[in-house]
């Protein structure tokens, strides 16, 4: 081939010059797909998990790869530059850019075909790995690598970065596990890529059009950088940096599906992929080894790998220290044997008998370790193995400690010298003033992970880590490694990737870039021709944040709502399908908008000055991308640096809303508390008026509620006014006073709870108070975001407990969500009150209090099934150990149900607009899980919102509350299965029932109903 035939370098063009309004216009005519150009949205695409910000021009979600297909041709007809999606979880700037965004993840989500003799499966790239692997596992298959995002990260974005995992021990990375790539370049070739025969590659090359200048291109470049490329590459395991020229070497077999693997989308657009598969493993074990210090540990690496395990990650005390602080993993921890520093390894086998020896064999020569355990258990390993993937996480805004960041987290070097590398590093950490942070990894493959405390809001914090980058690559290369072992190049390494390979290397990534995208407009400005490294931060040298005034504290985040903002890290764990409670939203509308990253990066842009965002609180985007959010708190937990999209929604409406009129949700479910005191004075009546299917119809539009929704029913009798013809309190109290909290739910809806909840702990040695003043937490003044009336209830709620909490009285919640409000969202409306402090340390819920202060009681013998739905506030704030520990101890076999929010989450599900998510979020879990249980199974939910879920979902089952069954069983009742029943009207409106009152109250209705009868038949009835 002739040297005219080489590719010229590709000429840099990053400045998107392009009409945005005409390209939005083309795209929606010819495109099948979401097309959204509107600001809410870029500003939602605006980073992925980077310190780097590029606002898009606009989003694509196509339906089909025909769409996408088509969507890259209007691009290109109007000369947009574009950047393909996966997950968004890249920590190199790879998916954020001034572009078209293509978003996969949504539509494109399809396992076209398993041909399971041969081990292989099709798949379009927006499967995400986790939900791939499910749908494989019938085929007793699954695709090797395993990144620690594998519950949300896409295969099209594994393929994009070329990703790895811990299981890239045994299997490799992705670019050795795949057969085929369909691929579009942006010209519109489109083609299957893979392996390529001698005589396959000729009769290619000779042929005519752009397919057959593709591959002369490329076997001009194999032929020009061949000997550098075995020269230049380093020799390990986890080269993950630069283009992969060396895939298309003879001893690779001309592989240019390998040579795009890890290109992130600056070569070519990924269509579908054809993937190799690995049999799933019939048994595996966990070995944990602890060493003096991560060094020392580094240096034992080449020794465990002789042992040839599936996994090997090194994990060292700060990371371990740090999920301590953050309450991560709290039950792995103590399984973790003595030791600062630990190796954990994985072996896998055929029988148990293989595995057992593999791991004996390994403590046997494992003399280096100060300790070790091992486990075979599945949900043990899975437990401790969840200490190393929480590492992005867990080592990201952890109080107490300065922020740290990624820019130096993916290095790797030959594992023969790990150890001596990383005494290096430690010392320029020092050398630089950054202590020591975190290091941790796929230690098996010399690949280290770190974030760093890099002062990147001001010009000499990023000059500073601008140095620290620059000679940190020179140590890897020194040692030689690569920049990156695992997570791409994008921005923040293709700054450097001269240092690594050397000039006429990246000259030759800029002419294979010349010769698949000559026009520059694939993900431009990332791996060649790149972006400098400390350009593009999300913060920066001049960012400047808009400071509000706040109604809650923010005590984590320094009392600013622009650090709570900035707080997501864009890990993604929002955006799983399975398991927790984040994000019920999300995994309905499968929209980044809605999932908590997107929201938090709405919030984020909108407290920056320099974002389409307007930076104040009447922003629509911002408005309508927390609509959706069911304030259910899972990601209080869930997410790994703990950002609390519940608390932000009520602060954001509390500002958005002042001084103008509210939803009318806000009025009718905000101020519940109030209104069902005025219920209380004629229940029967207002339930028999709420029956009339005429009287429901009006009351639900007025109050602003889906009208797929039944109105609760109030009490007849509320719980406080038993109490009060009662006669107080009763009982020896030996073990001392308790103070029964009586929520608006509980005592004007089910009040049979609190009189459960009364005789059980009278029965458990309690003497028992309930409160004589009217009281509330203020939960839905809170969730409806009228702040400053929450305020006040909850100052007056104060008045009423003073004395008992000051005499250290316990209070005892039915509610979860109410009891959550003591013990998170009351201390942050009112930090100075040392009263709301006590409040906090003193509540309690009824399980907690029986645990700990009457371990000695025996409950009663339930001695039955029970199917369990956690409330989502409960999961958030106190936990679940206490009720499991009471069941357990009550003879109760509890499935403890990990499928999510119930979708109800308060005001949310009965908030007009909001029933097919509410819905869906109960069909994705709790609602098949309860048509499916057994009829001698207990339906267990002390949440108002679960227990009327799964009474009008159609279950045709009535869910109970803890103290139901507790009460039930002192009785020597069994708590066998409740229908749920509805009396009609004619049953509520006996006259013997009626008051004055009541009657008045009705003859109103009547004379309401006549006049609306009268208006629909009027001249406006049609408007």
């Amino acid at each position: 081939m002739n040297p005219v035939d080489l590719p010229p370098p590709v000429v840099r063009r990053t400045t998107a010059q392009v009409d945005a309004e005409a390209l939005q216009q083309d795209l929606r005519a010819r495109v099948d797909g979401e097309v959204r150009f509107d600001t809410g949205t870029c500003a939602a695409y605006s980073t992925d998990a980077s310190n780097y910000r590029q606002v898009p021009i606009g989003v694509i979600i196509p339906r089909t790869v025909e769409a996408a297909e088509e969507a890259v041709a209007v691009c290109r007809k109007h000369d947009a530059p574009l950047l393909s999606r996966g997950g968004g979880t890249s920590l190199a700037g790879e998916c954020c850019n001034t572009a078209v965004v293509l978003d996969w993840s949504k539509y494109c989500d399809r396992l076209v075909s398993v041909d399971a003799d041969n081990r292989r499966c099709v798949v379009e790239p927006g499967i995400v790995l986790d939900d791939l692997n499910r749908q494989l596992a019938e085929y007793g298959l699954q695709y090797g690598p395993r990144p620690a995002t594998h519950p949300n990260c896409t295969i099209g974005g594994m393929i994009g970065n070329n990703s790895c995992g811990s299981t890239a021990q045994a299997y490799g990375k992705v670019v050795d596990n795949l057969h085929r790539l369909q691929v579009l370049t942006y010209d519109g070739t489109r083609m299957w890529v893979g392996r390529t025969e001698a005589a396959e590659l000729d009769r290619l090359a000779s042929g005519e059009g752009r397919q057959a200048e593709l591959y002369r291109g490329l076997a001009a470049l194999r032929d020009r950088y061949a000997g550098l490329v075995r020269e230049r590459f380093p020799d390990i395991p986890r080269r993950v940096s630069g283009y992969n020229l060396d895939s298309l070497l003879p001893e690779h077999g001309f592989d240019v599906a390998g040579l795009l693997t890890g290109s992130e989308s600056t070569l070519v657009t990924v269509l579908r992929a054809e993937l190799e598969l690995v049999p799933v493993p019939a048994h595996r074990s966990l070995v944990v080894l602890g060493y003096r210090d991560i060094c020392e540990a580094a240096d034992h690496v080449p020794a465990v790998l002789e042992h040839k395990p599936l996994a090997l990650e090194g994990v060292d005390r700060r990371l371990v220290h740090y999920q301590r602080k953050k309450d991560l993993n709290p039950d792995a921890l103590t399984k973790l044997p003595e030791g600062r520093a630990y190796l954990m390894v994985q072996f896998h086998g055929d029988t148990r008998e293989q595995v057992r020896e593999k791991t004996t064999a390994l403590i046997d020569a494992a003399s280096g370790a100060a300790d070790h355990t091992w486990y075979d258990d599945e949900q043990q390993m899975r437990e401790l193995w969840l200490v190393r993937e929480s590492g992005l996480g867990a080592t990201a805004r952890v109080p107490g400690e300065p922020d740290a960041w990624e820019g130096w987290e993916d290095s790797a070097v030959p594992v023969e010298r790990l150890g001596d590398y990383l005494r290096d590093l430690k010392r320029m950490y020092e050398e630089f003033g950054y202590g020591q942070p975190s290091v941790y990894g796929h230690f098996g493959h010399g690949c280290v992970h770190t974030r760093i405390p890099f002062d990147l809001e001001s010009a000499e914090g990023v000059a500073r880590m601008r140095a620290f980058v620059e000679k940190a690559a020179d140590l890897v290369v020194a040692y030689g490694g690569s920049l990156s072992g695992e997570h791409g190049d994008g921005q923040a390494r293709g700054d450097l990737l001269a240092k690594m390979f050397g000039p006429e290397l990246v000259e030759g990534f800029e002419r294979l870039k010349g010769l698949l995208d000559p026009g520059d407009r694939m993900n431009p400005g990332k791996v060649v021709r790149p972006y400098r490294l400390d350009e593009n931060l999300r913060l920066g040298a001049g960012y400047r944040a808009w400071e509000p005034d706040t109604a809650f504290s923010y005590p984590h985040d320094d009392g600013k709502f622009s650090r709570a903002a900035a707080r997501c890290v864009g890990v993604g764990k929002c955006r799983s399908l399975e398991g927790g409670v984040m994000c019920p939203s999300y995994r309905v509308t499968r929209e980044e908008e809605h999932s908590t990253r997107g929201r938090a990066r709405l919030l984020f842009e909108m407290v920056r000055n320099d974002s389409p965002v307007p930076s104040d609180w009447r922003s629509h985007e911002v408005r309508d991308a927390l609509d959706l959010c069911l304030a259910c708190k899972g990601c209080k937990t869930d997410c790994p640096v703990n950002v609390d999209m519940a608390t932000y929604k009520a602060e954001f409406l509390h500002h958005h809303y002042a001084g103008r009129l509210r939803p009318r949700a806000h009025y009718s479910m905000g101020w519940l508390p109030a209104a069902a005191r005025v219920v209380a004075l004629a229940p029967r009546t207002v339930n028999a008026l709420i029956s009339l299917p005429w009287v429901a119809r009006a009351a639900k539009t007025l109050g602003g509620i889906a009208p797929e929704r039944d109105l609760p029913l109030f009490a007849e009798q509320r719980f406080t006014d038993w109490w009060r013809e009662r006669g107080g309190p009763r009982g020896d109290g030996r073990r001392g006073e308790v103070v029964v909290w009586p929520d608006t739910f509980t005592d004007h809806f089910h009040p049979a709870i609190g009189k459960a909840a009364v005789e059980v702990l009278e029965a458990a040695g309690f003497r028992v108070k309930v409160p004589q003043a009217a009281v509330c937490c203020a939960l839905t003044w809170i969730s409806t975001g009228q702040l400053g009336i929450a305020k006040r209830v909850l100052v007056h709620s104060i008045d009423a407990l003073r004395e008992d909490l000051r005499r250290g009285t316990p209070v005892v919640g039915l509610e979860p969500s109410c009891t959550a409000v003591f013990r998170a969202d009351a201390p942050e409306l009112l930090p100075n009150d040392p009263d709301i402090e006590r409040l906090r340390e003193q509540t309690r819920t009824l399980a907690e209090l029986l645990v700990e202060r009457a371990e000695d009681w025996d409950p009663p013998a339930v001695d039955a099934r029970a199917l369990v739905q956690r409330h989502c506030h409960q999961y958030a704030v106190m936990g679940f150990d206490a009720d499991r520990e009471l069941l357990k101890r009550a003879g109760v076999t509890a499935d403890v149900l990990d499928e999510g929010c119930c979708g109800l989450a308060g005001n949310f599900g009965f908030e007009k607009g909001h029933y097919d998510v509410s819905m869906a979020c109960a069909e994705a879990g709790l609602l098949p899980a309860v048509r499916e249980a057994d009829a001698t199974t207990v339906i267990l939910a002390d949440g108002f919102s679960c227990r009327t879920q799964v009474e009008q979902a159609g279950a045709g089952r009535r869910a109970r509350h803890l103290a139901e069954v507790l009460a039930a069983a002192l009785r020597g009742e069994t708590p066998g299965p409740e229908r749920p029943s509805r009396p009609g009207p004619r049953a509520l409106l006996r006259p013997a029932a009626m008051g004055g009152a009541a009657v008045g109250a009705l003859t109103m209705a009547l004379l309401l109903r006549k006049r609306l009868q009268g208006r629909s038949q009027g001249p406006t009835a049609g408007r």
